[in-house]
């Protein structure tokens, strides 16, 4: 048996003290969540104020001389910032009042959006059902519908659940798919279109008999075998089937809450003097100092041993924030710059001139570690003359062309989607057809990749893209 007892032992950590997890927070953060955080700081230092630096810092000596070098301190920062929020602004001074003009008309023109369960609530308190049982077994099932419009489980299966009566239920369920959307309340995809076709009179059409008997045939796009089962020519079939696919597959899709979503960019592309250079975007972030007030009460002699350090560690803490923020800022800059160094050509013609770029290349000529490039564009954005993308967009592997040209994946997607958009709808191109035009483009790509490519965006492979009509 081994021996058992009280052993120590010394092992090394690397341990992240609470300012620098304060510094990666405050490096990944979007601009949003950086307004938060700045937020609560502000309700927790005393010390920090949101407004510009109108008053100096040297306007009062302390008489201790250790008060004076903190002081001194913090006029070298205080005066650092603002000569870093002045370049800010002088790179494009005419555009801050119009910015602002347009950013508080987008704020107040957002509205907040309906839910569905919002919308059928009110139909059905503007309905004649007078029925308190039926009421709230409908306010129950309204509650059971999932983000597609669908209940999220079988009448039956709620009714075991719940100990409803299933008839009850039944009945509720009846009422409930009346309402709209249409085809809201359905149990499934089968249901759900059957509603739609019922409800546009198409009940003894092909399109309903396909959809109720032969659902998955007719989504995998056997026409050929549905021609041969119903007796009747392929061209109808397909007919119908072109139908079917008007319908919502998901009823409640245009109550989804992402419909307003709005991104602020970080950085703005700008072409000055024949150059394109990044901008940074500062209306959205605020400016920080530290307060004149505790400043002055710092300097005062009378003031006690405890008021002192109490101020010193919330200015430390202040400067320490501010600092953070202002690194964060020129290191997302630097980034930018070396981004668009490297894509020239995508400025000037589009995406299909992505050239790739990975995080280690960055990181080099930037003088930092591969994971501050990751944290430091994490759900950061930039406006270029193509668009807004994240800056994670920028990065990615590539392929060799013939030329010896290095070209983005972004790219190679592209010159896929570019294909298949022109291909014969009788006869799509397959991966391996793909492949083989890619390669007389000069892009050598194997038959896989062009699957994973084509898969990645969201494109169906050739025998579901067939067109029977």
């Amino acid at each position: 048996m081994a021996d058992q007892g009280l052993y120590q032992s010394q092992t090394q950590k690397l341990a992240i003290g609470p300012q620098m997890q304060q510094s990666l927070q405050i490096l990944q953060a979007p601009t949003l969540d950086l307004r938060q955080i700045i937020q609560q700081e502000i309700n927790i230092n005393p010390v920090l104020e949101l407004e510009s630096p109108e008053v100096s810092l040297e306007d009062t000596a302390p008489e201790d001389p250790a008060d004076r070098d903190e002081l001194d301190s913090m006029s070298q920062m205080d005066e650092e910032w603002r000569e870093y929020w002045a370049q800010s602004m002088m790179q494009s001074p005419n555009r801050r009042t119009d910015d602002q003009e347009r950013w508080q008309f987008l704020m107040d023109s957002i509205v907040v959006p309906m839910t569905l369960q919002e919308h059928l609530t009110t139909q059905l308190r503007t309905s004649e059902i007078k029925d308190p049982v039926l009421i709230k077994n409908l306010e129950f099932l309204i509650g059971s519908i999932d983000d597609r419009g669908f209940l999220h489980s079988t009448v039956e299966e709620l009714s075991l659940q719940h100990g409803i009566p299933v008839d009850d239920l039944h009945e509720a369920k009846a009422t409930l798919i009346t309402f709209d959307p249409v085809g809201v309340g359905s149990e499934d995809l089968r249901e759900c279109l059957m509603i739609q076709l019922d409800r546009l009179s198409k009940r003894q059409s092909l399109a309903y008999r396909l959809v109720d008997m032969y659902l998955e045939d007719l989504a995998n796009k056997r026409y050929p075998i549905l021609a041969r089962k119903l007796g009747m020519p392929i061209e109808q079939i397909s007919r119908a089937a072109d139908f079917i696919s008007t319908l919502d597959p998901r009823p409640a899709s245009r109550f989804s809450v992402s419909s307003n979503n709005y991104v602020n960019p970080d950085i703005i592309v700008e072409r000055q003097a024949g150059e394109w250079v990044p901008v940074m975007n500062g209306d959205e972030l605020p400016h920080l100092r530290l307060s004149n007030a505790y400043k002055d009460m710092l300097g005062q002699s009378d003031s006690s041993t405890e008021v002192r350090n109490y101020i010193r560690d919330k200015i430390r803490s202040g400067k320490f924030l501010i600092r953070s923020i202002q690194q964060r800022q020129q290191t997302i800059h630097k980034i930018a710059v070396k981004i668009l160094a490297h894509q020239q050509e995508f400025l000037e013609n589009g995406t299909s001139q992505l050239r790739p770029l990975n995080m280690a290349q960055v990181a080099d000529e930037v003088g930092v570690h591969e994971t501050t490039v990751s944290r430091a564009i994490s759900g950061k954005y930039m406006a270029t003359p193509h668009g807004v993308f994240e800056l994670k967009f920028f990065f990615s592997h590539g392929v060799k062309t013939d030329s010896g040209e290095d070209l983005s994946n972004t790219s190679v997607k592209n010159a896929i989607s570019d294909l298949i958009k022109t291909e014969p709808k009788s006869k799509p191109l397959s991966d391996d057809k793909l492949a083989k035009l890619l390669d007389k483009q000069g892009i050598k790509v194997a038959r896989r990749t062009v699957a994973k490519y084509r898969e990645a965006l969201g494109i169906l492979p050739s025998h579901l893209r067939k067109s029977f009509s």
